[in-house]
C-alpha cells in the first residue's frame, strides 16, 4: 500500500514538473536572464530622473535630462553597456519637493527603474530621501544635481552619491579667492536662506571670511522689486565686492537692478546662480554679466579646444540638435558619461548592490570633463572637490583668468584650500568608456 502511494506521488510530481517545463518554454527568454534585478533585462537598463520641465526653474535645467538621454543614445548606438541599452525615464517635478516625491515614487513603483540619476535640487533631494527613502529600499541615487554637503553622509544617505563639490567647499574656496584678490575691500553677501545658503554660510565661517553686509532671501521671493531693494542696501553699505550665492532667478534681478540703478560692485557669482545660459533665458542681457567673476568645476562650454567639450558638442549635434550646447547640456552629458562608467563597474550582470560596490571600488578613477578629482571610496560618497575661477565676457561666456584653468580644492570640513596639481584623465576613445 505504501509503495502504491509513493508511485502515485511520484507520477503526480513528474506531471507537475512536465507542466512547469512546458509553461516556461512559452515565456520570453529575457525572463530567465542570469540576474533578476529590478530595472535590468537581458537587453536594457532602465534609469529615472525628475526635473523641472515646467515652472520657474525650467529654463536651463529642462535641458539636462534630454542631454543625458542624447549621450546614452550615442552609447547605445555603439554597443551599449555590455550589450544592454540604457533607457532614461524623465518626469516633470516643476521643481516642487512634493512633486519630486510623487514622481520618484512613480519611477520606483510603476516604472521600476534600476536607479535614479541626476535628481535636481537640495530641497527636492531631501524630500525624496525622507518621502521615498531610497536608502532603506537599497535603490541607488546616482550623481545628484546639488552641492548640499549633507548628502555625502553615507550613514544618513547610504545610497546617495553627490557629484558636484559641496556648497561648503565652494564657499571656502571662494573665501580663499577673495582674500587673495580683494583683501581690504568692503564685502557683501546675498544668499538663499535655506539648506543651500546655510551650507555656504558654514563654509565662509570655516574659512574665516567676514562680510560687512549679509542679505538673506527666502526661496521663491526673488523679483525685480526685491532686487532693487538689495541694491539699495548694497549702496548704503558701500559694498565693493558682492557675492551672489543664490539661484539664477535671484542673480538676474540683482544684476539687472544694479545696471538700471548704475551701482558698481565686483560681482562674484556662485556656480548655481552664475549660469549664463539660464540667465539669458530669464531675459538678462549678456552684457550685464560683463566683468563679473564666477566659479566652475567643468570647462567653459565655449572652449571648443577642450577634448571633452568637442566630443560632447559632436554628440549634441547628432543626437540633441534642437538644444544649443551650453553648461546645462555639458552637465547632463558629463553626468551620463559618469553613469555609464558606474554601470560598467557594476559588472556584466549588474545588481543595485554591485553598482554601489563598483562606485566604491572604482569611482575615483572614472573619466569626466571636470578638472577636479573624485573622492568616491568604500568610506566616502564625496564627488568633486574643486573649482576654478573665470571672468564673464560681453557675450556671457565665463573664461578662465589668464587663459588657464587654475583649480582650488578643499573638503567640507576643516581642511585647507589648496591650489591643485591634479590632472584629469584623458577622454576615453571616441568618448566611450571602456572601464570594467
Amino acid at each position: 500500500m505504501f509503495g502504491s502511494v509513493r508511485t502515485k506521488r511520484s507520477l503526480a510530481a513528474a506531471a507537475l514538473l512536465t507542466a512547469g517545463v512546458m509553461a516556461t518554454t512559452s515565456l520570453p527568454a529575457q525572463a530567465f536572464s542570469p540576474h533578476s534585478e529590478t530595472g535590468v533585462t537581458a537587453t536594457t537598463i532602465k534609469l529615472g530622473i525628475t526635473l523641472p520641465l515646467t515652472g520657474a526653474a525650467a529654463p536651463g535645467y529642462n535641458k539636462v535630462g534630454q542631454a543625458m538621454q542624447a549621450y546614452f543614445n550615442y552609447v547605445n548606438d555603439n554597443g551599449g553597456v555590455y550589450g544592454r541599452k540604457v533607457q532614461l525615464v524623465i518626469k516633470d517635478d516643476g521643481y516642487l519637493p512634493t512633486n519630486a516625491v510623487a514622481k520618484t515614487n512613480e519611477l520606483v513603483l510603476k516604472d521600476k527603474v534600476f536607479a535614479t540619476v541626476g535628481q535636481l535640487g537640495t530641497s527636492n533631494n531631501l524630500a525624496i530621501a525622507s518621502g521615498v527613502n531610497l536608502g532603506r529600499r537599497g535603490i541607488p541615487s546616482l550623481f545628484v544635481n546639488t552641492g548640499f554637503s549633507g548628502f555625502a553622509d553615507a550613514k544618513k544617505f547610504p545610497t546617495t552619491y553627490p557629484l558636484f563639490p559641496s556648497y561648503y567647499m565652494e564657499a571656502k574656496i571662494m573665501a580663499s579667492y577673495i582674500k587673495e584678490n580683494f583683501a581690504g575691500k568692503k564685502l557683501a553677501l546675498i544668499y538663499q536662506d535655506d539648506d543651500f545658503g546655510t551650507d555656504a554660510l558654514a563654509g565662509f565661517k570655516a574659512a574665516g571670511l567676514n562680510f560687512d553686509l549679509k542679505i538673506p532671501y527666502a526661496s521663491g521671493s526673488q523679483s525685480a522689486a526685491v532686487g532693487a531693494g538689495w541694491i539699495g542696501k548694497l549702496k548704503a553699505a558701500g559694498s565693493e565686492v558682492t557675492v551672489m550665492f543664490g539661484v539664477t532667478s535671484a542673480t538676474g534681478p540683482a544684476l539687472g537692478a544694479a545696471a538700471q540703478l548704475g551701482f558698481k560692485t565686483q560681482w562674484i557669482l556662485g556656480s548655481v546662480g552664475g549660469d549664463a545660459t539660464t540667465l539669458k533665458a530669464l531675459g538678462v542681457p549678456a552684457a550685464v554679466l560683463t566683468g563679473a567673476r564666477g566659479a566652475s568645476f567643468v570647462p567653459s562650454p565655449a572652449d571648443a579646444s577642450d577634448e571633452y567639450i568637442k566630443m560632447f558638442q559632436d554628440v549634441n549635434t547628432k543626437y540633441n540638435a534642437s538644444a544649443v550646447f551650453d553648461n546645462n547640456v555639458l552637465i547632463g552629458m558629463n553626468t551620463a558619461m559618469m553613469t555609464v562608467q558606474a554601470l560598467r563597474a557594476a559588472g556584466k550582470n549588474p545588481t543595485r548592490a554591485s553598482l554601489m560596490a563598483g562606485i566604491a571600488a572604482k569611482g575615483s578613477t572614472f573619466a569626466s570633463a571636470a578638472f577636479s578629482p573624485l573622492g568616491y571610496s568604500s568610506s566616502s560618497h564625496v564627488g568633486y572637490s574643486g573649482y576654478w575661477f573665470g571672468t564673464y565676457n560681453s557675450s556671457g561666456a565665463m573664461l578662465p583668468e589668464g587663459g588657464k584653468y587654475a583649480l582650488y580644492t578643499t573638503d567640507s570640513g576643516a581642511g585647507d584650500v589648496v591650489k591643485s596639481t591634479y590632472k584629469r584623465s584623458a577622454m576615453p576613445a571616441k568618448g566611450l568608456p571602456n572601464n570594467s
